[in-house]
């Protein structure tokens, strides 16, 4: 990995524990030029995985959410250390649910060990990945395509999972926030979510700690509507203690 790679991974960790910095505190840190900083954090708005404001960056926000292939490179390593997790507690021969998101895949991806899984996704991007293996059944909803990510959404999709009961469904999140919410920016990819969590026996919600420092404007679900909660790092000792109150078994992805 290159300098300037390395450099743009520990700004990103930065901007995350921090959710801004400025082009002096980087320059400072990283012991080079403000000119530099500046061509750093530029590379990284044009990826979309930054927001330039006066003076630095801060994560993106609001009502749009990143672009898809940005959005996969965000936290890889804490994502696929939460796919395997998450796979380590459904038993083979299991009925589930998967729905939209690069944390969601994730757990797709290490799934493929399994056998005997009836799979059912709103996500073209999972369909495509474990279709391929003859020891899953791979059933996929229909309604509108997003042509950004694959991801199914809308009122044919929602009702396409109101049809089942399985016994785990594993959902994402745009953004979590401290009162115990869960939020996204797609209330049409909402409507889905809420269907997948209504008709599964055992719900397991996916998201690395950078959704904590994300805003989202429409509201998915409760973390009281959710069994266990996987994530590399709960950074919120507040949302630790909703979890301890609803129930909700909070399991950190090493």
């Amino acid at each position: 990995m290159s300098d300037a790679s390395e450099r743009h991974a520990a700004i990103m960790e930065l901007v995350r524990a921090h959710n801004r910095v400025t082009v002096e505190q980087l320059a400072a840190e990283f012991a080079v030029s403000v000119q530099t900083i500046r061509k750093d954090l530029n590379t990284l708005c044009d990826q979309r995985l930054l927001t330039r404001v006066h003076g630095g960056a801060t994560l993106p926000s609001g009502v749009e959410n990143l672009e898809y292939e940005a959005r996969r490179r965000i936290a890889a390593e804490a994502k696929d250390a939460i796919g395997r997790a998450t796979a380590a507690l459904i038993p083979n021969d299991a009925s589930l649910f998967i729905n939209i998101g690069t944390t969601t895949e994730a757990v797709s991806q290490a799934l493929l060990g399994h056998s005997g899984l009836l799979v059912i996704t709103n996500n073209i991007n999972v369909a495509n990945r474990m279709r391929v293996y003859p020891r899953f059944e791979v059933v996929i909803a229909g309604g509108v395509v997003r042509p950004s990510d694959g991801g199914i959404v809308g009122e044919a999709a929602a009702g396409f999972f109101s049809q089942f009961k399985v016994d785990y469904a594993i959902i994402g999140a745009s953004a979590l926030d401290e009162e115990g919410t869960l939020l996204d920016y797609d209330y049409r990819e909402v409507k889905v979510a809420q269907a997948i969590i209504a008709n599964a026996r055992h719900v397991i919600l996916v998201a690395d700690q950078g959704k904590f420092a994300r805003s989202a404007p429409v509201r998915i679900a409760r973390i009281d509507q959710i069994t266990t909660f996987v994530t590399d790092h709960c950074p919120s000792e507040r949302f630790r203690t909703q979890c301890r109150a609803a129930g909700v078994e909070l399991i950190e992805a090493e």
